[in-house]
C-alpha cells in the first residue's frame, strides 16, 4: 500500500524539530526514503510541503536542506503567536463543539493533577496537546494550520523554562476552557493573551553548536538503520 505523503511529511518534520536533521543539513531523497521505509515519491512531495511551511529550503548545487532561520525570524514567531493564540481562543469560544470541550476539560483535569506532582515532562506533552486541541476548536482550518505550525517552529527553535508555578499555569488553562465553554470570546482572548505572554518570557533561543554549521555527509548523519513511517499518526 502506498504511504501517504502527509505521513512522511509528519515524520520528517518531527525529526527536524527534534534535531535529527540539523539546521543547514542536506535532505537527500534516497537516504530519506531508506530511513522511513518508503519510496522517493512521497519523500519528494513531503519536501515540497515542508519547503512551503518554512522547514526546508532548496539551494543551488545542494538541493533540499533544512532551513536556518535567523534570530529575527525566530523572534517574529513568538510575536505572531502572541497575536494569533488569543484570536484562536476567541474563535473557539464561538465555534467549539461538545467534543472539543470534553477533550479540553479532560486535558485540564490531567494537567492540574500532574502539576501537583511536578511531572514536567508529562506537563509539556499535555500542554502541547491542549493548545493543538484549542487551535482545532477555532473553526478555521487556515488559522488552525498556522497555529499548529507556529508551535512546531517554536519548539524547533526554542527551549522553554518550566513555569515557576505549574499549578497557576494550569489554572490559566482551566480559565481559558471555562471562557470557551461559556461562549465568552473576549474573556477567552484576554486570558489567553495573559497566558501566552507569560509563556513567551520563558523561551530561550536554541543556539546551533559549531558542528551544526559544518557540512556533513547525509549518510554519516542518518546512519543506515530504517525508521518506518508510523501510519497510525494523523497529525500533519
Amino acid at each position: 500500500m502506498p504511504v501517504p505523503a502527509h505521513s512522511v511529511c509528519t515524520a520528517i518534520r518531527d525529526d527536524i524539530v527534534a534535531g535529527v536533521h540539523e539546521r543547514g543539513s542536506r535532505l537527500t531523497e534516497d537516504l530519506l526514503a531508506r530511513r522511513y521505509g518508503v519510496s522517493r515519491v512521497p519523500v519528494r512531495e513531503a519536501l515540497r510541503t515542508l519547503e512551503a511551511e518554512g522547514f526546508v529550503v532548496t539551494r543551488r548545487h545542494a538541493g533540499a536542506c533544512v532551513a536556518e532561520p535567523t534570530e529575527q525570524e525566530a523572534a517574529d514567531l513568538l510575536q505572531m503567536r502572541l497575536l494569533l493564540e488569543p484570536l484562536g481562543a476567541a474563535r473557539a469560544a464561538q465555534r467549539r463543539t461538545e467534543a472539543h470541550l470534553k477533550l479540553l476539560g479532560g486535558l485540564v483535569g490531567l494537567g492540574q493533577e500532574r502539576a501537583g506532582r511536578g511531572d514536567g515532562a508529562e506537563l509539556r506533552f499535555l500542554g502541547g496537546w491542549f493548545h493543538e486541541t484549542l487551535a482545532g476548536a477555532c473553526g478555521s482550518p487556515a488559522l488552525t494550520s498556522v497555529l499548529v505550525q507556529l508551535r512546531y517552529k517554536i519548539t524547533w527553535l526554542y527551549t522553554v523554562e518550566a513555569p515557576p508555578d505549574p499549578v497557576e499555569s494550569w489554572a490559566e488553562h482551566g480559565a481559558i476552557v471555562d471562557a470557551v465553554a461559556r461562549g465568552d470570546g473576549e474573556r477567552a482572548r484576554a486570558v489567553m493573551a495573559l497566558h501566552t505572554g507569560r509563556a513567551t518570557a520563558a523561551h530561550r533561543l536554541r543556539r546551533p553548536s559549531p558542528g551544526d554549521r559544518s557540512p556533513k555527509d547525509p549518510a554519516d548523519r542518518l546512519g543506515t538503520s530504517r525508521h518506518a513511517v508510523d501510519m497510525s499518526r494523523t497529525r500533519h
